[in-house]
This record gives C-alpha cells, sequence and structure tokens, in this order.
C-alpha cells in the first residue's frame, strides 16, 4: 500500500509538473489578450514565446498562420486579414498547449497619444456624470498603457483590455473615448483605444533613439541628455559612497543605542520621462506591430519654447512610428494647441503661435491631419474641459478621410494665398466649408505690418471667399497674422462651424509690437 501510495504520488507530482509546463508554454503580450480589438482589413501580427522549435499557430475565425519559436522562444507570424466586422474566435496553439482569447472583436485601433491632455479622463471632463451613465459601449474597447520609462525598447508592457462602460470608461483618455465614439455612431464599426500617453512629456521621448541619432538638427537633444547622463554617473558614484558611509554610522548609533541617522536622499533620476527616446521604448516599442488604424496626437506644450526645432522633431516622429509599425502612412491626426494664458492688448511674439505653426507645417505628410481648438481652450488652464469638440474635431478628418464620407467638413479655413492691393491685403483661403464668417459682428484677430515690421490691429471684411485686411497706420502693407498669440481673440470660422487655423504670412522672427 505504502509504495502505491508513493507512485499515486509521484504520479499526481508529474502530472502537476506537466500541467504547470503546459500552461506556460504559450506567452503573448498583453496586447493580444481577452476583450481585444483585432484591426479589420489588415494583416494581423502575433507574437510571443513558446518552446524553442515549436510549432505555433494562430486562428482568427477562419484565417490561420503558422511560425516556429526560435531558439530562445521568440516566435511572430500574421494571419490574412479579416473583412469583417464584429466578434471573432481566436485561438494560439502549439505542441502542447492550446489558448482561448475571449471577448475579441474585429473593428479599427487608434493610438491615442501624447502628454496630459490626451491623458486626461472622462471623469475630469465636462458634464463627467452624465458622459459617465451613458458610457454604455461594449463596442468600444480600451487598453492603457501604464507609465514606464526604459532605457532600451522593451517587448511588453502592463494593461489590459476592458469593455466600455459606466463601470470602466472614468480613468481612461476624454479625447480618446469622444473620438471613438463618434466613429462608432457614425460607422457603426467597433473601434479599440490604445491609450500611451503621460503628461507633461516632449515629442523626443516618444521618437526612437534610432531616428533621434539620424537627424542632425535633433542633435541638440541627444547632447544635453548626454551631458545629463554623464552627470547621472558621477553623481550615483558620490551617492553609493554616502550610502556606504550612512550604513557605518547607523552601525555605530546601535551600537550607541541612538536613534538612526536618516538615509541621504538622491534627488536626482536621469530615468525621467523627458529622457529622449525613454517613452518610446517603454510605451510604444511594446505595442508594435499589433495592427491599427491610426493615431490621434494631443501634444506639444512640452515643446513650446522650441518651436522651430519641433518643425523637424514632430514629423520625424510620426514618419518614426510608421517606419516601426511597418504599416505604411497609416493616419496621424493631431490636436493644435488651444488658447492658453492672458490676452494681449497689442499683436506680439508668441511661442504657442510657432508651436502652432510648427503643427500647421506638418500637414505636409501624407494622410495627416490637424484639429483646430483656438476657440476651446482656458486662459488659466492648460487643461481646458471641454474634450467632446476635441474628439468631435478628430473623429470628422478620420471620417472624411478613412471612411469616405465626403460630405462631412472636417477643416476650418486655412490660408491659401495673399495678394497686396494698394494700402490692403487681399487673402484667399481653403476648407471654406460653404462661406467664411465671422462669430460676432466684425472679424478680430487680424494684424497687418509693413516693411518694418510693426504690427498692428486690422480692419478685416469678409469679401466672397477672401478676406480683406487694412490698418491706417500701416500704407503699404507687406504681412498678415491670425490669432498669433498665445490666447489671441479671433472669430473667423466657415459656415460648417469650424475655427480658422492660426496663421501669418511672413517668416520674420524677433518682431514686436507696435509702439504705441
Amino acid at each position: 500500500m505504502k509504495k502505491m501510495h508513493l507512485f499515486r504520488l509521484s504520479l499526481l507530482t508529474a502530472l502537476m509538473a506537466m500541467t504547470t509546463s503546459l500552461s506556460a508554454e504559450i506567452t503573448l503580450p498583453n496586447i493580444i489578450s481577452d476583450n481585444m480589438v483585432l484591426q479589420q482589413g489588415k494583416e494581423l501580427p502575433f507574437w510571443g514565446k513558446a518552446d524553442a522549435g515549436d510549432k505555433v499557430t494562430v486562428t482568427v475565425g477562419d484565417k490561420s498562420a503558422s511560425a516556429t519559436a526560435d531558439d530562445s522562444g521568440k516566435w511572430s507570424l500574421k494571419v490574412p486579414a479579416i473583412s469583417e466586422f464584429g466578434p471573432v474566435d481566436v485561438t494560439v496553439s502549439a505542441r502542447k498547449d492550446k489558448l482561448k482569447i475571449n471577448n475579441v472583436i474585429v473593428g479599427n485601433n487608434w493610438i491615442c497619444g501624447g502628454q496630459s491632455n490626451m491623458e486626461w479622463p472622462v471623469v475630469r471632463s465636462n458634464n463627467p456624470e452624465e458622459e459617465i451613465a451613458n458610457a454604455k459601449y461594449p463596442e468600444i474597447r480600451m487598453f492603457k498603457a501604464p507609465h514606464i520609462v526604459a532605457a532600451e525598447p522593451q517587448d511588453n508592457v502592463e494593461g489590459e483590455w476592458v469593455v466600455c462602460s459606466p463601470e470602466t470608461i472614468a480613468s481612461h483618455s476624454a479625447v480618446g473615448y469622444f473620438f471613438g465614439r463618434e466613429l462608432l455612431k457614425q460607422t457603426g464599426q467597433p473601434v479599440g483605444l490604445i491609450e500611451s500617453n503621460w503628461g507633461g512629456t516632449p515629442a523626443e521621448s516618444w521618437t526612437s533613439m534610432d531616428k533621434l541619432t539620424s537627424i542632425e538638427e535633433l542633435q541638440p537633444i541627444l547632447d544635453r541628455w548626454n551631458g545629463i547622463i554623464a552627470q547621472h554617473d558621477s553623481i550615483m558614484q558620490k551617492y553609493n559612497a554616502q550610502v556606504e558611509e550612512w550604513k557605518v554610522k547607523v552601525a555605530e548609533a546601535k551600537a550607541a543605542g541612538k536613534d538612526e541617522p536618516r538615509k541621504p536622499g538622491l534627488g536626482y533620476n536621469a530615468n525621467h520621462p523627458h529622457r529622449a527616446a525613454s517613452l518610446y521604448n517603454g510605451m510604444i516599442a511594446p505595442l508594435v506591430p499589433f495592427a491599427i488604424q491610426g493615431a490621434i496626437w494631443y501634444q506639444g506644450e512640452s515643446n513650446a519654447s522650441r518651436a522651430y526645432q519641433y518643425r523637424t522633431l514632430f514629423p520625424a516622429m510620426i514618419t518614426n512610428w510608421r517606419e516601426k509599425w511597418g504599416q505604411g502612412d497609416f493616419p496621424f491626426y493631431f490636436v493644435q494647441l488651444a488658447n492658453f494664458r492672458k490676452v494681449e492688448e497689442e499683436p506680439v511674439e508668441s511661442d504657442w503661435a510657432e508651436l502652432r505653426e510648427a503643427q500647421s507645417m506638418t500637414l505636409s505628410l501624407p494622410n495627416s491631419g490637424q484639429a483646430v481648438i483656438i476657440d476651446i481652450g482656458e486662459a488659466d488652464d492648460i487643461h481646458p474641459r471641454n474634450k467632446q469638440d476635441v474628439g468631435y474635431r478628430l473623429a470628422q478628418i478620420a471620417l472624411h478621410d478613412v471612411f469616405g464620407k465626403s460630405d462631412v467638413v472636417y477643416s476650418g479655413p486655412t490660408y491659401k494665398s495673399m495678394e497686396v492691393e494698394g494700402n490692403k491685403i487681399r487673402l484667399q483661403f481653403d476648407h471654406i466649408g460653404g462661406g467664411l464668417v465671422a462669430q460676432g459682428e466684425e472679424l478680430k484677430g487680424f494684424a497687418i505690418a509693413g516693411e518694418d515690421k510693426k504690427f498692428y490691429w486690422a480692419d478685416a471684411k469678409i469679401e466672397g471667399d477672401s478676406i480683406v485686411v487694412s490698418a491706417d497706420e500701416v500704407s503699404v502693407p507687406v504681412a498678415v497674422r491670425y490669432a498669433w498669440a498665445n490666447n489671441p481673440i479671433c472669430n473667423l470660422y466657415n459656415k460648417a462651424g469650424l475655427p480658422a487655423s492660426p496663421f501669418r504670412t511672413d517668416t520674420w522672427t524677433g518682431v514686436t509690437a507696435n509702439n504705441k
């Protein structure tokens, strides 16, 4: 009996070990998990780990693909595109193991990136109680990447897919949610919102190191951080020496029956979210190459003091993401900076205006779009609560460009050209959306200057599809600016209700206001 008992015990132990081995054989990154959205109409990358040499097969509906795990156990494959929207069965199988991924739906995935205004949650937007109570959209799914700083690209990030409901939506991106909700309502197609954002972070943190090092104009960013890292190494050496001295003092204090001395504080950390490439490594690289429809982006405040550099950095970041994903020039839609800070009485220079200009210049990239929100900011709050209109305006771009709704007006007026007519300048615009209108009795926000580069507030009038600008102080005008301030008073719209984008016709630097 004793031998039989030992045999059964040994058999049970072996079975338990086998079960553990089976359950641990296939591992997947967190982005590939229950409740996820799979991108419709594109090849579907899957990747993970298994036993070295094992054949891994992924089946999505009636489509499947296989790959062999390499010597380190890593494998990757692409399942052929799925054309139908809606629920789908997904399994991942290997020699000993088979995983079922539950509650998967085929739809459109969007990366929701940027800094605090993208991170800003639904619970802190306008009408939060009503918005949360009405968030009953099981065909919207959200994945939120936690804040991670990394010196090297990571292959996984914590997080889980959740189904949109009043119980889950409060802490998720308000801009992302209102964008996704509008798309779902207008198309009926499920939406995945992959949130990877961090308040107060610059664009270089979200760009890979190999991209940054490949562009000469961005070398000052790397020089700065190389200096900080060298400083960090020196500080760490001194800190470690202080800790060793502290340990000796602690032992002496214990022996003397005295209170322990306070441990020295480091007060410094080179692993900062502003460090070049640090957030790309920790929060974007683990998502690549999960199939997506595109990205929405709300950032720029942290780069406003370096607007001319942003002209290179921002399009480099977008191009970088597209190159890493390998899905071509996927749609990338961004939010122009809102109006913020005090209202100036006279025309002035503005770093925020220069940053908005850099953002607008990025529209030269294919499949890019910009939501202008110069009319819904708050002077005293860098986080305006009206995220509903931000998400709505981003969605109009996607509805027009991605979903083929040609009747959707997705942009306010944008500057096209100018012509001097005596003591006046005539401005032409694209995206007039049925016609130019002023919200108010008269147009505001225009300034005009002559060769002396002194700007004066201008008299501006709509004449058909153009605007004529003049000022008594400027007899020979050469340049016009519109909404060129941190917080401009401006009111040019098109008849579709979208605001004109700030612009200038000059390229001057160091210009001052008039000397009134």
